[in-house]
């Protein structure tokens, strides 16, 4: 069973953000950039040049650069494709069998590509942290916040946001920088992170902050885009 067409539908903005209960802020010395499921299966129902697609393209690749010039690791989460039923499991109940092995359904959309430095883990499970090594990744770099962004927010971003939050690893859920089946469920999955488990921030407050957090860094901000 593939995932069908989604219609565009208009980005949230920071207006449209729900109030969350913390105030956390993310620092790029304790920070990881999760890049979640960027691929091009994942992106395919998606209409290219429309909202939500090109918001979360611009904003995802804007939240890559500045982690990349503040050396904030880069982390990417990627389906294997062609799992067998013991790989898949109950996703399959759900799901169907997923994406194919070939580089037309695992890829990386190009336009965000990993860079050499940067980390590809398998992604087993709705979250990121199920068996990907992200959490090791973590602990053993002595970072304790995952900033998020990709697809889908209500699944695997907000998922991934919990198990995070269960680790008391601080999640920030980059509310235009995720995209889902609906508006719906995009506000849902905003929504849910704010009152239970993440800081739910935009592209621009977040490029901000981090361009301006550690005490070592210029106290000129760096621009936003």
């Amino acid at each position: 069973m593939s995932i069908s067409p989604i219609p565009p539908y208009p980005m949230p903005t920071e207006r449209d953000l729900p109030e969350s209960r913390v105030s956390w802020s993310p620092d790029p010395d304790r920070a990881v950039l999760l890049v979640h499921d960027m691929q091009e299966y994942f992106l395919r129902p998606f209409t290219a040049d429309r909202s939500p697609a090109s918001e979360l393209l611009h904003n995802c690749r804007l939240l890559r650069t500045r982690c990349t010039d503040l050396g904030v690791p880069v982390v990417y989460s990627a389906q294997p494709g062609d799992m067998d039923d013991e790989q898949r499991g109950l996703l399959k109940d759900f799901w169907g069998s997923g994406m194919r092995a070939e580089p037309g359904d695992r890829r990386i959309v190009a336009t965000l590509a990993p860079q050499p430095h940067d980390r590809v883990l398998t992604k087993w499970r709705y979250s990121a942290l199920h068996r990907s090594g992200l959490l090791d990744l973590l602990r053993d770099s002595g970072r304790d916040q995952l900033i998020l962004c990709g697809v889908y927010a209500h699944v695997g971003v907000l998922m991934t946001a919990v198990d995070a939050f269960s680790h008391d690893v601080q999640p920030f859920l980059i509310a235009d920088a995720v995209a889902d089946f609906s508006l719906d469920r995009h506000r849902l999955a905003l929504s849910y992170a704010a009152n239970n488990c993440a800081a739910v921030t935009t592209t621009r407050s977040a490029l901000l902050t981090l361009g301006t957090t550690a005490h070592d860094r210029s106290d000129t901000p760096l621009p936003v885009s």
